[in-house]
C-alpha cells in the first residue's frame, strides 16, 4: 500500500471557519463534545438487549422453539446497537473523557465477537484517513464478487451483485467471529500498521481468547443447559448474524457507496487533489436527519457527515450539529449529501450498486 497524502496539507477557509463555528456551540452551550447521559442509559440499554435474551434461553426459561428465535433475534439487535452506538464511540475517544472508560467499553466489540484492535486499524485509521479511496479505505477494498468503487475492474458477476450483495451483508459479522480479524490482522502486520512480532503474537492470542468466550457465551452455554437441540441454536444463531450483519452493513454502506459522492483516484505518488476536511464531505451522505428515534437506535449514524468531518465529537451531539455543517457547507458552496428517509438512502444505495455492477464510472448526476 502506497503512503496517501493529500496535496492540501493546510486547512481551507470552510474547514478553519465550520471548526471555529462547532467548538464555539460548545462553548456557547457549556458542554462537552464527550458523551453524557443518554450515552449511558443506551449503553445499559443495549448490552441488556444482547445479553438478557441468551441468558433466558440457556438459563432454560424459554422453552419454545419461536421463543428461542425471538430471543436470538432481539440479541442480534443488541448486537448492532453495541457496535453502532457503544465500541463505536468508545473507540474513537469520544464516549468519554477518561480514556480508561474508552478503553474498557471498546472491549464490548470484543464481547459480540469482533476485535477492537483490530477495527481500529480499520475504521479509525483507514476508513476515516481515506474515506472511498481504493486500496486505501478498508470498507470498500470488498472480494472479488463486490464491486464498491469505480476504480475496481469490473468482472462478470459484477451485473448481478446489487441483487446478492444483500445477502452477503447478512453474512458479514458471521465472517467477523470467525475468521475476517485474523486475516486483517495478518495484512495489517505486513502493511506495517501492528508493528513487532510480539505485538502481532499478543494481539493474535487475544484475538483467539475473545473469540473462545464469544463462542462459550452464545453457543456452547445454550447447547449444554437450554431445552433445545443442537440444529436449533445453530441456526438461531446464524439467524442472530444476519440480523446483525444486515443492520449494521446498510448503516454504514448506505453513507458511502451513493451515487452523489465522489471515489478520489490518488496519483503514481500516493497523492490525492484536495484537502482532508472537504474530501470527508464530498464522499459522505447522511438520511433520515429527522427521525430522532431511528438515529437513537444506529448511534446517530445518520449523521455521517458530522461524524466523519468530527470523529473526536460523540455522535449525541451530531443533530446540534448539523445545521451548522450544513450553513457552511452551502455558504462556500460545497456540497451536503443527505436523503430524507433511510428508504430513499436504500434506494439511491442499490442504484449505487447497480451502476457499478453495470458501467465503468460512476453515473453522472442530473
Amino acid at each position: 500500500m502506497k503512503t496517501i497524502r493529500f496535496s492540501e496539507s493546510a486547512l481551507s477557509d470552510f474547514s478553519l471557519t465550520l471548526r471555529s463555528r462547532v467548538n464555539t456551540y460548545f462553548k456557547d452551550k457549556q458542554t462537552q463534545k464527550h458523551g453524557n447521559t443518554e450515552m449511558v442509559i443506551k449503553t445499559v440499554f443495549m448490552l441488556s438487549l444482547y445479553f438478557v435474551p441468551i441468558i433466558m434461553v440457556s438459563t432454560g426459561l424459554l422453552t419454545q422453539t419461536w421463543q428461542l428465535f425471538a430471543a436470538f433475534i432481539l440479541s442480534g439487535f443488541g448486537m448492532a446497537g453495541i457496535g453502532m452506538g457503544i465500541m463505536h464511540d468508545a473507540i474513537h475517544g469520544t464516549y468519554s473523557s477518561n480514556p480508561k472508560i474508552n478503553k474498557i467499553l471498546s472491549y464490548t466489540l470484543n464481547m459480540v465477537g469482533a476485535n477492537a484492535s483490530v477495527w481500529r486499524i480499520q475504521h479509525n485509521v483507514l476508513h476515516h484517513s481515506f474515506t472511498n479511496i481504493h486500496e486505501g479505505d478498508d470498507d470498500i477494498n470488498a472480494p472479488f464478487f463486490l464491486r464498491f468503487s469505480p476504480n475496481v475492474k469490473k468482472n462478470k458477476l459484477h451485473p448481478y451483485q446489487s441483487w446478492y450483495t444483500w445477502f452477503f451483508y447478512g453474512l458479514s459479522t458471521l465472517s467477523w467471529v470467525t475468521t475476517k480479524d485474523f486475516v486483517r490482522l495478518d495484512r495489517y502486520h505486513k502493511m506495517g500498521l501492528v508493528k513487532g512480532k510480539n505485538a502481532y503474537r499478543n494481539t493474535f492470542l487475544k484475538i483467539l481468547a475473545w473469540k473462545v468466550v464469544y463462542f462459550a457465551f452464545t453457543l456452547g452455554i445454550p447447547m449444554i443447559f437450554s431445552p433445545f437441540g443442537v440444529g436449533q441454536i445453530l441456526l438461531a444463531f446464524l439467524v442472530l448474524h444476519f440480523i446483525t450483519g444486515l443492520s449494521i452493513s446498510l448503516v454504514f454502506q448506505t453513507a458511502h457507496i451513493m451515487p452523489d459522492v465522489v471515489f478520489p483516484v490518488m496519483d503514481e505518488n500516493g497523492t490525492v487533489e484536495g484537502e482532508r476536511m472537504i474530501h470527508q464531505l464530498v464522499t459522505t451522505c447522511n438520511y433520515s436527519p429527522k427521525s430522532r428515534i431511528f438515529s437513537w437506535m444506529i448511534g446517530g449514524l445518520n449523521y455521517q457527515v458530522e461524524h466523519h468531518l468530527f470523529p473526536d465529537i460523540c455522535h449525541v451531539h451530531y443533530r446540534k450539529i448539523a445545521p451548522i455543517v450544513k450553513q457552511t457547507a452551502e455558504e462556500f458552496q460545497l456540497p451536503y449529501y443527505s436523503k430524507k428517509t433511510f428508504f430513499h438512502a436504500l434506494k439511491a444505495h442499490f442504484q449505487m450498486l447497480h451502476h457499478l455492477g453495470t458501467v465503468e464510472t460512476i453515473p453522472v448526476k442530473s
